[in-house]
């Protein structure tokens, strides 16, 4: 008998979601206070080796943001993977409603693995951050820069454009240092 591709990647995918969710369930609700560790006694104590105590560097309040929204939209789209995976499970659905969700899942694993791509790409290019949100035809960059010139804006878009569609519609928004 010959097994679908389609049919061994839902599963293979569903087993992870599956061993996933149950890690989380069992190890996700720890109360213990992991970050005892990191008192000021500890760190007096420790040497790290290769480390100078008077290099310091400053933290960017608008890298925070960053980090602020990515760890939002990773909430809605985990969110939207636990439905999707929910509905793969569920008897209640038809088998092209659970293709269609697998389907869904899959352009959601390779639409965060694009972000994912491009951002290193257009930090390459020297910013400190970067953030890159594709939604349909649509990439959004938001990134750090000291210069907000068109040049740097036209240099991202052709980036993007040559490393995921010429039909793309690109949108730059250049933050300042504060």
């Amino acid at each position: 008998m010959k097994v679908k591709k389609r049919t061994v990647w839902f599963l293979t995918l569903f087993s992870l979601v599956a061993v996933i969710g149950v890690y989380y369930a069992v190890d996700g609700n720890r109360t213990g206070n992991m970050l005892a560790i990191f008192t000021s006694d500890t760190l007096d104590e420790t040497d790290i080796l290769g480390v100078t105590t008077d290099v310091t560097k400053t933290v960017n309040s608008e890298s925070d943001l960053f980090q602020e929204m990515r760890l939002e939209l990773s909430n809605k789209r985990s969110q939207l993977r636990e439905q999707l995976t929910l509905k793969t499970a569920s008897s209640e659905y038809t088998a092209e409603q659970k293709s269609a969700a697998f389907d869904e899942m899959e352009q959601l694993i390779n639409r965060e693995s694009s972000e994912a791509t491009l951002e290193m790409l257009v930090k390459s290019f020297g910013y400190d951050d970067a953030l890159v949100r594709i939604e349909d035809e649509k990439v959004a960059v938001t990134v750090m820069s000291d210069e907000n010139s068109t040049k740097l804006a036209d240099e991202i878009i052709h980036l993007i454009k040559t490393e995921v569609d010429e039909n793309v519609k690109v949108t730059v928004d250049i933050k300042p240092f504060y």
